[in-house]
């Protein structure tokens, strides 16, 4: 399998430029463990349950892996980091949040620090803050996200605003194209998201990968219907981009309705179980176009490395002297 080295392979220690996104409830320490032994890292997002922490970690195995966790989060429970940080993990990554309360204790244990943006504002600061390496993510991502920028402009105005820090696309990515695409934008590498969660190593139920893999980029939606329905504190800033199914209809339009009044809806809500993906609101990104399957997290990884090789060969032809 060809290899591509950038700024974060060297930085991480790893032979392809390609990072989970660490989606709750998805990535867990058996798909981190696939992603890491196929060449790229695995982040693992065990949520702040510490009892989930110290599972998901075993379940990784001696893999060297990442773990990621929602930052405004992390103020509940400030020993889910010294928890992950015990591991010795080769990076955390923060995203959501103001990561300056915890970057000390990070910086200490000698662990790489990522963090994750939504905009050129957010870069600057997490560049000043110490991050080692910074994703900047689009809106076009599955889960939450920001609501304002695009990932082929977001980009490569990061790259220019805190290089010579590696710089990691995500939102859309779900093929090689994508790698090579956002290479030649001067990131060092992606995130991926949805592409994994709809893998065999994935936490989600069956029913919930099925969806992904049935559904469209046209047929999903960013909103705050997906926070409002399941009550967990998320900032207005950072809606979610899922599939629209009967509740997203049922609804569309009427979210400020819904936010008004949302106690009888939402114990309602609770009460689906977790494979109803015609009621229950499943989480998607605008690379579903490209999710067509449900391959090995291994699978994956190969692929989009040999198809960025081959799309990087490609482009490299169309130039003349």
């Amino acid at each position: 399998m060809p290899r591509i080295e950038t700024a974060l392979t060297r930085l991480l220690g790893i032979e392809h430029p390609i990072l989970t996104a660490p989606m709750t409830g998805a990535v867990g320490g058996a798909l981190a463990n696939a992603v890491s032994q196929s060449g790229a890292m695995g982040l693992i997002a065990p949520g702040q349950d510490e009892a989930v922490i110290r599972r998901e970690l075993q379940a990784a195995g001696n893999a060297r892996i990442g773990i990621g966790f929602v930052t405004w989060q992390l103020a509940r429970n400030p020993a889910a980091l010294d928890i992950a940080l015990q591991a010795r993990p080769e990076a955390i990554m923060l995203s959501f949040g103001d990561a300056s309360p915890y970057i000390p204790r990070i910086k200490a244990a000698g662990t790489k620090l990522i963090c994750q943006v939504q905009s050129l504002a957010m870069a600057r600061d997490a560049a000043s803050a110490g991050a080692d390496i910074i994703v900047a993510q689009g809106r076009e991502a599955g889960g939450h996200g920001g609501a304002m920028r695009g990932t082929l402009a977001l980009v490569p105005a990061v790259v220019d605003a805190v290089s010579p820090i590696p710089v990691v696309a995500a939102g859309g990515i779900a093929d090689g194209r994508g790698l090579a695409a956002v290479l030649s934008l001067g990131a060092a590498g992606v995130s991926v998201g949805t592409r994994f969660v709809a893998t065999r190593e994935s936490l989600w139920p069956e029913a919930r990968k099925a969806a992904l893999i049935a559904a469209g980029a046209d047929q999903t939606v960013q909103s705050r219907l997906y926070d409002t329905l399941n009550d967990r504190g998320w900032p207005h800033e950072f809606p979610a981009r899922f599939i629209r199914n009967e509740t997203a209809e049922r609804w569309a339009g009427r979210e400020a309705e819904l936010e008004a009044d949302p106690d009888m809806e939402r114990a309602e809500y609770a009460r689906l179980p977790l494979d109803d993906v015609q009621r229950r609101l499943v989480l998607g990104g605008e690379g579903l176009d490209l999710v067509t399957d449900l391959p090995s997290a291994r699978d994956v990884v190969e692929r989009i490395v040999a198809e960025a090789a081959a799309a990087l060969r490609r482009s490299a032809g169309l130039l003349r002297d």
